[in-house]
């Protein structure tokens, strides 16, 4: 009895004792205040907007055109008899392209010659009875009905002879036409008809086309809008030069235009405003303009009918402000920037953009020169919410100073020495080294 009145005693104890544990930990926990700590502001960088000169340009889309483009047709009917080129290649101008069976065409002239020889022939004679005749009639030997009638005779053999030599110029034309020449110098296309085939017989047969690259025509339309900030930069190229309209053409202002292909980078081709219409197309609202731009080499970079981008320059500003198009959100109100102020609070600006330069977008409205834009961690960036800016330079964020970075970089991997091989000649990393680490 007394052992299990003692574990009972010493059973009560650990009771007591564990139930003012947890009434001292309550109370200790009860003592601590439960305050909420407010977290860090994120890190953001901005940049000051870049401040340059930049020159606003008016942009198009065009298509190009060949400055020459001549149809090389037959002129007189026949049997096609050879061909003196290959397709594709450059041909000068009078260089031999096609023959047309001539042998037609040479019995004619030798016809007209005969015609001509014969007409010369009665001409000549009809001037001798003429003279003799004359000559009696002062001499009261003859009478003058044969005055009048050699005159009449020999008038007519002279116009017999023009008759003939015109006959015979013809035939020579005709034969000179089946030897079919290059009218222009540029590339010559295929043949459109073959060897054998009669051409030239109800109209004139096409046989091909010869096309000068060099230089290139690109025709464009400008609107309304754009029409009246080119026509005022038209103006002042006008009087700078003394140039009156009505005398010289477009071209003479020197207006430059420069093209880029769908391929390209930038507008690498330059040119200069050749021609404009004298008025505005009634049912488009546009005016169509034409640049020419130099296309040489035997590989000419510029075809006819491609889909090009044109930009023409209109006028030129002073400390326009820039930023990287990374900086600038959407949302349904339009385009924003989110700057931070002097307290490191974000702001929200709305903006109006303008033309991309060099990686940048110029800011038409809503920016100062002084702001602190946020270029990096815009999805931390609240408007009203505080951050921690890290300041960083405009210039370093242009596509030419992005690419430069890039290609240092790879230069630099490059550089680095390939890592040794081990001496059993097992390339594989040491995997355990790495777990180490």
């Amino acid at each position: 009895m007394k052992n299990l009145s003692r574990t009972a005693v010493s059973r009560n104890c650990a009771q007591i004792t564990l139930i003012l544990l947890l009434v001292w930990a309550l109370a200790a926990c009860g003592s601590q205040s439960n305050e909420y700590v407010e977290p860090p502001p994120p890190k953001v960088t901005v940049a000051k907007p870049l401040q340059q000169e930049v020159t606003d340009y008016l942009a198009f889309t065009g298509t190009t055109h060949a400055f020459e483009e001549v149809e090389v047709r037959a002129r007189v009917a026949g049997f096609l008899q050879s061909m003196n080129f290959t397709p594709g290649t450059k041909v000068e101008k009078g260089e031999l392209l096609f023959v047309i069976d001539p042998r037609e065409y040479q019995a004619e002239l030798n016809a007209a010659n005969a015609e001509l020889s014969s007409a010369e022939a009665q001409l000549k004679r009809a001037e001798i009875e003429f003279k003799r005749a004359e000559k009696l009639f002062k001499q009261k030997a003859g009478a003058e009905t044969d005055v009048v009638k050699w005159r009449g005779q020999r008038d007519v053999a002279r116009a017999d002879v023009l008759r003939a030599k015109a006959k015979v110029e013809k035939a020579s034309l005709n034969l000179s036409y089946t030897q079919v020449t290059a009218p222009i110098t540029g590339r010559v296309g295929r043949n459109l008809v073959d060897l054998g085939n009669l051409v030239g017989e109800r109209e004139p047969t096409l046989l091909t086309t010869v096309t000068r690259y060099d230089p290139m025509y690109a025709y464009f339309n400008l609107n309304e809008r754009d029409l009246l900030k080119a026509m005022a930069m038209n103006r002042n190229k006008i009087q700078e030069k003394e140039i009156d309209p009505a005398e010289e053409p477009v071209s003479e202002a020197d207006i430059p235009v420069f093209l880029k292909l769908a391929n390209e980078e930038g507008y690498p081709h330059q040119g200069e405003l050749d021609f404009a219409e004298s008025g505005v197309d009634k049912e488009t609202g546009t005016l169509q303009l034409r640049g020419v731009f130099p296309n040489p080499g035997p590989a000419p970079v510029l075809i006819p009918g491609l889909f090009v981008s044109l930009r023409m320059p209109v006028d030129k500003r002073d400390n326009a402000l820039l930023v990287t198009e990374r900086a600038i959100g959407s949302d349904q109100g339009g385009r924003f920037l989110l700057a931070v102020n002097s307290e490191n609070m974000v702001e929200k600006r709305p903006i109006r953009m303008g033309q991309l330069v060099d990686g940048l977008r110029v800011i038409e409205e809503g920016l100062q020169p002084d702001d602190s834009v946020v270029v990096n961690g815009l999805q931390r960036a609240r408007p009203g919410a505080k951050v921690d800016p890290e300041q960083t330079d405009m210039k370093s964020l242009t596509a030419s100073a992005l690419k430069a970075a890039a290609e240092a970089g790879k230069d630099k991997d490059k550089a680095k020495p390939a890592a040794a091989p081990s001496q059993d000649g097992d390339a594989q990393p040491d995997k355990e080294a790495g777990r180490k680490e």
